[in-house]
């Protein structure tokens, strides 16, 4: 290879005529057999795999000429790109010589071609485990960033806090709201959220309402807990949202929420849960780093099992995630025919993706021998549910068989997906795919038509639009709902 270049180099030199200066293109250069860039390149690299032979072996000072001369002809690549001239032979001469020398010199310290395969695959194995250390360690510092609480975001709840503690007549609002017969309106529009972030929820809310044909015609029904329940309701009783209703509850009034009534509340109860979801403490952290989220554990999350509970007067409700945004009217949602089902979703299987069999452990003979392994999945986030349905098809006991089955998580790991898929089993109808579309919280390239069509787009995935780590493509659809010009958020500098 080296006498070819030489042959090669001896005949540009002979025919070399001084030409006046132009502006070539650096890559073309780069991939011409013929061009010096492409000489110095080939040259550059073969010698970069004589350093690491070289200090394989300890000829530390051959290593030390290599490098030197390949940091030569890396700066006269450099400048060859940023002129964008071609490197001539008067300028690569002297380069090429130099290191042709050097690497027939690592040629006859029997550096042969065997070696350096060998110490290469070895190199790149140890290149290749690095690798994956790092995308673990990347997916523990992403997972840590996703589950942090955003210094704006807390600094707006304890302005809100205060705001509750410190103006009685808003708890007295409070308190007349919950006497309001739209709450338990069946003419009305009910959509229910459960959530312990106030800007996310706010988002939600007025995406919805600016949507609407309605808006005077829609209820809200948030839940939170007792740490957020003040900012919450401060909130939305400080706003107005196109004359929507917003009742804010508190998770702690659920009394019938117990260990006695809920497997959840007596798995969370027990040691073991604990030390499984708080401590981190798992063997895989590539495969599980998800899996310990305390989220996804979390009583706020389980709360859409037991929305005839919680709204015993309601015959129909809209169900959404905290991480969505609204772009249509949702009110057509209450009009499509369910067929007798629970719930309506939008399926998200493709071939063979998000079935049943990708969610749940087929080897536990409990769910082998009930469900089919290949059933399409379908996603949480914008969901209509027919509570009368539910209670009929008592859906609640169902979801309280399976989190028995799952004590020991050898079914499913985490999270209210599979939960879901199990107790709606049979009991799921589907949406057509415009109603939700998801992804926005970890997919770069999502079909901009598919997002402008979508009644709802969901951020799933851990680049939320409230944090530094969103994509910034999807975040303006998410900011055009957040009220700026608030003083709390100005305070708080969110933009």
């Amino acid at each position: 290879m080296l006498s070819a270049y030489w042959e090669i180099w001896k005949d540009n030199g002979s025919e070399t005529e001084e030409v006046p200066h132009e502006k070539v293109n650096f890559t073309e250069e780069l991939l011409s057999s013929t061009s010096f860039a492409r000489q110095l390149a080939d040259q550059m690299t073969l010698a970069k795999a004589y350093v690491i032979l070289a200090k394989e072996h300890g000829n530390l000072q051959l290593a030390w000429e290599l490098s030197s001369q390949i940091r030569n002809c890396q700066r006269l690549l450099s400048e060859g790109a940023v002129s964008g001239r071609a490197i001539t032979q008067e300028e690569s001469h002297p380069i090429i010589s130099r290191l042709a020398r050097l690497i027939y010199k690592a040629q006859d310290s029997h550096y042969d071609i065997s070696t350096t395969i060998v110490t290469l695959k070895s190199h790149a194995l140890a290149l290749e485990e690095r690798a994956k250390a790092a995308i673990v360690q990347s997916a523990e510092f992403g997972q840590l960033a996703a589950e942090s609480l955003p210094k704006n975001l807390h600094c707006l709840t304890v302005k809100l806090t205060e705001e509750w503690l410190q103006n009685p007549k808003h708890r007295s609002r409070s308190e007349e709201q919950r006497n309001s017969t739209r709450l338990v309106d069946n003419n009305l529009y009910h959509f229910c959220i459960f959530s312990d972030n106030v800007l996310a929820t706010s988002v939600v809310v007025n995406s919805t309402v600016s949507n609407a044909n309605h808006p005077q015609q829609l209820v809200f029904h948030v839940v939170t807990d007792r740490i957020h329940f003040g900012a919450m309701s401060a909130w939305f009783l400080i706003n107005d949202f196109k004359g929507c209703t917003v009742e804010v509850l508190c998770i702690d009034e659920f009394s019938w929420l117990n260990a006695s009534s809920s497997p959840l509340v007596r798995q969370l109860s027990e040691v073991e849960t604990q030390s499984y979801y708080y401590s981190g403490g798992s063997k895989n952290l590539e495969r599980e780093i998800k899996f310990h989220n305390p989220k996804f554990i979390s009583l706020l999350n389980h709360l859409r099992f037991y929305l005839p509970q919680i709204l015993p007067n309601l015959e129909k409700v809209v169900f959404l995630d905290d991480d969505v945004v609204v772009q249509k009217d949702l009110t057509q949602l209450f009009s499509i025919e369910l067929h007798g089902n629970v719930i309506g979703a939008v399926e998200t299987c493709l071939e063979s993706f998000h079935r049943y069999h990708k969610y749940l452990n087929f080897s536990h003979p409990t769910v082998s021998s009930k469900i089919d392994p290949h059933a399409c999945g379908w996603a949480f986030g914008m969901n209509i549910f027919d509570l009368i349905a539910w209670r009929k098809a008592n859906a609640t006991s169902l979801y309280h068989y399976w989190q028995e089955q799952n004590s020991d998580l050898l079914i499913w790991k985490t999270g209210t997906l599979p939960a879901g898929l199990l107790t709606f089993y049979g009991l799921m109808e589907p949406l057509d795919r415009r109603w939700h579309v998801l992804g926005l919280g970890y997919d770069v390239d999502i079909d901009d038509r598919l997002i402008e069509s979508a009644a709802v787009v969901h951020y799933n995935g851990n680049m939320k639009p409230w944090l530094k780590l969103a994509i910034r493509r999807y975040k303006y659809i998410w900011e055009r709902y957040v009220n700026f010009s608030h003083p709390y958020v100005r305070e708080c500098m969110f933009h």
